[in-house]
Formats: structure tokens, C-alpha cells, sequence
């Protein structure tokens, strides 16, 4: 895994060009502590900083050139299947001078062109392609967005150019880069916690969405974003030709299929190593590490240790890894540790961001470094298996829909006008009381999911200049012909919460700490093969994730497994006006509101009052607030780059 920086400015030499690609390389320091390199050619430049995973020898040095000279490409990722590949290229009369998967991506991109190639890829990855003879920069971001990418247009017209980046902070370390902020990106934020694709907090900056490829030919005024792999299409098709079968039929096809994802997420000149939680996907892929390599070397597992008893987990891991027979170390991490690193937040993450389980998720990885260099998580069994808790609403709002919609909004206003310092006194039955009662007014299944996974009904109210533009939660194009109402949040989630909030964090988190992260679940095949599997298949007596117990249960005692599903999060709702009320309060002053120009500082001010004197129920909201105000003292008053 490594840092991807990349420019076309058309009549530049390459010599004047080259300087800015190292720039903003650098920036990224972090993402690959292993080597630095650039290449340029006739108004274009490619930087890049690697963290070496594959071939450590100067052979995988980036940005690599193809055997005939035609491409040149800066990668960030993994091909798992470059081995495969490898082989048929050889037989094709392909010759290799090293064993990194980069080098056979270019052969492979040689061989059959870049969309049929990418094609053939198994893995995560993100890469700007140069090629010499069209004169055209190709991008390209894995299927299910588990690599970054960025672009920005420079200039304008038929002269305009492009810029590209893993992260946001390498385009701000251009000189021509115009910060200024997109509101709809920061409505969207406040609704959602995360800034959906394609839109970044700049307006000048756009994230390429998973599963495309975006072609900057000379004279164009801007990129032509090309999808190669459709998640909406996939969904469509697995609804079309559902799974015939149940739990242990479903489980018996998936085992090979995720057996094989964790053998090749194995592969590494590195160590390796899992993080176990001890929950079902941590531990069924633990279960599978095991196997893959027999008994000649002992699988290692990472746990966090929480200083705090009611966030440990570490005793119940430690009792799963002695039932695999794994090697198991615990990593101790503290309340201080994690009030230390929320001041540092808006650096790491360089667009807005609110997932307050970024938090001990980037501690982790952080005690992780120098233990290993991969660790395999169990990112994205949730969406695939249908493992939320909120997934049981699919079948609730059947029984909230059979009261009329007049009846269900003056239900929901009227709670609307309790105190929450009185609904507070009924602990977590009263907040979520309100939470639920905001849900009544829904006038059918999407607009209630949405409002399920927002933070507020309203963002534009709250923004300054505010609008709200269209999501795969409002566009009409993904409500999937035929699906049913579970399928359907799943979709919804694949398509925006996890690539634009799980996989953001899973990314920042691992590689502000040179660690690559790898997700078995990611696996495009596991994808495909989930999104077929109906209801019957992965819930039973509400109850998700079914074919993953049965396999797990193969595997370890239930009672080891069967248990309530942990958080992982800073506990916000309590540090707020205690442990962080000294952060928090500035940034959240008449002053700072108003300076900053984002939230209209009324609303917020009565939030944030409101918090103190007892109404913690909108604590996520105030936490977005937070965030943002924290990121724009950081990049953009503070002037960072």
C-alpha cells in the first residue's frame, strides 16, 4: 500500500512538473515510510511513496515503466491474483525482471488494455496510468472503493490539466489549488457523518468512485469517468437470480470462496498478522488464517486492551485465539491515549469526518506498527451479511406503515416538544424514544432509511448557504426493481456508508500508522456471491450473518461467538461535557462559528447548551459540529498543507 500523486499540464516539461509531484508525495510520508520516487515526460509527472509489501527490493520501485516503455504508473494496493496472472502472461511471452504485482499489472494492461485488465484484477488497489503513446492519463479505483483516489481539475478549457492524490492534503500542496468549500459536501456531512462520492469538502476536488475509470485525453476540459464494475448492476442481478437455499446451504458455497479471499490476502514478504476482536468476522477469519498455513507457522492476533472495563474485549479474544490456536497479543490502549489523539483528527483525516470509532480504530493500528506490516480485518461482513442491528427495521416498518401518515406525524411532533432533559431521566429508553419518534413522519421505506442513518433530518438548516444534493439514498436509479426491503438497506449501504465512512476510516486509520489493512469480505467475488443470497439465507429469529456462524460454528464452540455484538467507538456522549468540554467549548464559541462561516452558530449554540444542561440525545450532531469546526481551524484558518 502506498501514496499516489500524479499531474497533466499540457506544455509544461516535465522537469518543471516533476518538482510538484515529489511535493506532494511527501505529503503522504506516512503511507509509504519505505522509498519516494517521480517520473516525468512532456507535460506530465508521477510521484509516489511506497510501503513495501511485494518484492522489497528496489525491482518494486515506483512510478514503474512498462517492458516497452508505452505506460507509466504510480499503484497504491494489491493485485492478490498477480501470481495467476503472472503465470498466464508468461505463457503469453511476457519476460519479468522482478516479482512485484505491479510490474504485472503492466504486462497485464500491455496484454489486454487497461479496462479488460482491471477486469482480471482480484484485489484492492488505486492508480494513475500514463500512457506515452495516446497521451493520456488513465485513473482507476478498486470495485468497492477500498483504495482513495482524488482529482482536480487545473486550469480551464482545452488547456486545462489534472492533478491527482491518495489524499486530499497532497492536491492542497499545489500552489494553484482553490480551497474554497463545497456546501453541499458539508450538508451532506451533517446529515451522514461522511462526505459521500463524488463530492469532497472542496469544490474544486472530486473522489473517483469505486468501480471506475476515468480517462484525461489531451484537449479535454475534464476527465471521462468510465465505470467498469457496477454495484447498482450486481445488486440488480443477484435480486433477478436469488440463491436457492438456506443458511447451510449458502454457507457450504461461500467457505471456498472466502477461503480462498483470506489465502490471498496472506500474501506478503512481510509479516502478517489479524486483528480479533472475537466477534464472528474476526474470528472466522482468524479460523481461516489457521488453515491456509496448516501448522508450519502460528498465525499472530491483535487485540485491544482497553484500560477500561466496560470497552474490553481483550479476555474474551484471548479465549477464541487459545481455541484456534493462535499467538495472541494484547495491545493496551487508555482513555488518556484516546483524548491525546482527538486534537490530531482534522491532519489525518483531510476532509471532514465523524466517525468517532476512527479514534481507538487509528490507536490500534498505531500499537499494531512494528508487530506487522498487513493486517487482515473483517471490514464489510456487516453490509454483505446483513450483521446491523439496524437491518431488523426492514421488517419494523411493516407494522409502523399500517398507521396512517397524518396519525404517525402528530405522534412524532407531539414527542418532539418533550425536554430532552426529561426524556433524558428514562436513560437510553427516552433518547431513543425521540430518535424513533423523528423516524413516524417517514412517508415510505427510503425516506425512513434515510432518516435511519442520519444525524439530522434537516442539514440545510444548519449550514450556511446549505443545499442537499442527490445520494444513492435519494436517486431514483437505486431502488432496485423487485428487492426486498432488506437487500435494499444493504445496497444502500454498499454503495455510501461503506466505501465514504468504514472504508475512509479502515484507510486513514491503518496508514497513518504505515499499516495495510486487507479485508477478506472485500473480496469482489464474496460481494458478488452475497448480494444473491436472500433474506432466508442470512437472517434467521433476527439474527444476521447466518452462513458466517455456520461456518465459524464448524470451527468453534457458539458459546465463544454467540454473544452481543461489541462497540467499538470513543464514548462522545459522556466526554463531551467532561473530559473534552476543554477542546470542545472554543470550538463551538459565537466566535468560532461565526469566524469559520459553515454553521449558523443559533442552532448550534442551543445544541451545545442544551448538552450542558443535561439533553445529550443529539451528542452526534454536536460531534459533526465539532469535527468540522476542528477542520477548518486546521486547514483552513490555521492555513495548513
Amino acid at each position: 500500500m502506498c501514496g499516489v500523486t500524479g499531474l497533466v499540464l499540457p506544455g509544461r516539461a516535465g522537469a518543471d512538473i516533476e518538482p510538484l509531484a515529489r511535493a506532494m508525495a511527501d505529503t503522504m510520508a506516512h503511507r509509504g515510510p519505505d522509498g519516494a520516487g517521480a517520473w516525468s515526460a512532456e507535460g506530465v509527472a508521477l510521484g509516489h511513496r511506497r510501503l513495501a509489501i511485494i518484492d522489497l527490493s528496489p525491482a518494486g520501485a515506483q512510478p514503474m515503466r512498462s517492458a516497452t516503455g508505452r505506460y507509466a504508473v504510480s499503484y497504491n494496493g494489491e493485485i492478490y491474483n498477480f501470481r495467476e496472472l503472472r503465470q498466464e502472461l508468461e505463457g503469453l511471452g511476457h519476460a519479468f525482471s522482478g516479482g512485484s504485482d505491479t510490474e504485472v499489472m503492466l504486462a497485464a494492461v500491455e496484454q489486454w488494455g487497461v479496462a479488460q485488465a482491471v477486469g482480471r484484477f482480484v484485489g484492492m488497489f488505486a492508480f494513475g496510468l500514463w500512457d506515452e503513446a495516446e497521451k493520456t492519463l488513465w485513473l482507476c479505483r478498486d470495485r468497492l472503493g477500498v483504495k482513495p483516489l482524488y482529482y482536480a481539475v487545473m486550469g480551464g478549457g482545452a488547456a486545462s490539466g489534472l492533478a491527482f492524490a491518495s489524499e486530499l492534503k497532497a492536491l492542497r500542496a499545489l500552489p494553484d489549488f482553490d480551497p474554497d468549500i463545497d456546501r453541499e459536501a458539508v450538508t451532506l456531512f451533517m446529515r451522514h457523518n461522511y462526505i459521500p462520492a463524488p463530492l469532497t469538502i472542496y469544490r474544486a476536488a472530486r473522489k473517483l468512485p469505486p468501480g471506475c475509470l476515468a480517462r484525461f485525453a489531451p484537449g479535454a476540459s475534464k476527465p471521462e469517468v468510465i465505470p467498469y464494475w457496477s454495484l447498482r448492476e450486481v445488486w440488480q442481478r443477484g435480486v433477478a437470480e436469488p440463491f436457492a437455499g438456506g443458511p447451510d446451504e449458502a454457507a457450504e458455497a461461500l467457505s471456498p470462496l472466502l477461503a480462498d479471499a483470506v489465502r490471498l490476502r496472506m500474501i506478503a514478504d512481510v509479516p502478517v498478522g489479524v486483528l480479533l476482536s472475537g466477534g464472528i468476522d474476526s474470528s472466522l477469519t482468524a479460523a481461516l488464517m489457521r488453515e491456509a498455513v496448516g501448522g508450519e507457522t502460528p498465525v499472530r492476533a491483535f487485540t485491544v486492551g482497553f484500560s477500561e472495563a466496560a470497552y474490553d474485549e481483550s479476555a474474551h479474544a484471548g479465549r477464541v485465539a487459545r481455541a484456534l490456536g493462535l499467538s495472541h497479543t494484547v495491545l493496551p490502549v487508555s482513555a488518556t491515549d484516546l483524548l491525546d489523539l482527538v486534537p490530531h483528527l482534522p491532519r489525518m483525516w483531510d476532509e471532514p469526518f465523524a466517525d468517532a470509532s476512527q479514534v481507538p480504530t487509528h490507536l490500534v493500528f498505531k500499537r499494531l506498527a512494528g508487530e506487522v506490516v498487513v493486517a487482515l480485518t473483517g471490514d464489510g461482513a456487516d453490509e454483505c451479511f446483513a450483521g446491523y442491528a439496524r437491518y431488523g427495521w426492514a421488517a419494523h416498518f411493516a407494522h409502523v406503515e399500517r398507521f396512517p401518515l397524518a396519525l404517525r406525524r402528530l405522534a412524532a411532533g407531539m414527542c418532539s416538544l418533550a425536554p430532552g432533559a426529561c426524556l433524558n431521566l428514562l436513560g437510553p429508553r427516552g433518547r431513543k424514544l425521540r430518535w424513533r419518534a423523528g423516524l413516524l413522519s417517514s412517508r415510505d421505506f427510503p425516506t425512513f432509511y434515510r432518516a435511519l442513518v442520519s444525524h439530522h433530518l434537516d442539514p440545510a438548516a444548519l449550514v450556511v448557504g446549505g443545499s442537499e444534493p442527490s445520494t444513492p439514498l435519494t436517486e431514483p436509479g437505486w431502488l432496485l426493481g423487485g428487492a426486498d426491503r432488506l437487500r435494499q438497506m444493504q445496497a444502500w449501504d454498499m454503495a455510501a456508508y461503506l466505501p465514504d465512512d468504514i472504508l475512509v476510516k479502515a484507510d486513514r486509520a491503518s496508514m497513518g500508522a504505515s499499516i495495510e489493512a486487507r479485508s477478506p469480505f472485500l473480496d469482489h467475488r464474496v460481494v458478488e456471491f452475497a448480494t444473491a443470497l436472500p433474506p432466508e439465507a442470512t437472517v434467521r429469529e433476527g439474527r444476521g450473518k447466518q452462513p458466517l456462524r455456520r461456518l465459524l460454528a464448524r470451527r468453534l464452540p457458539p458459546r465463544l461467538f454467540e454473544r452481543p455484538k461489541a462497540g467499538f467507538t470513543l464514548p462522545v456522549e459522556a466526554w463531551l461535557g467532561h473530559e473534552l468540554r476543554e477542546w470542545a467549548e472554543p470550538l463551538l464559541s459565537r466566535r468560532s462559528l461565526s469566524v469559520a462561516g459553515l454553521l449558523d452558530p443559533e442552532p448550534v449554540r442551543k445544541l451545545w447548551k442544551a448538552y450542558l444542561a443535561g439533553d445529550t440525545s443529539r451528542h452526534s450532531l454536536l460531534w459533526n459540529a465539532l469535527m468540522l469546526q476542528a477542520w477548518h481551524e486546521h486547514w483552513i484558518a490555521g492555513g495548513a498543507t
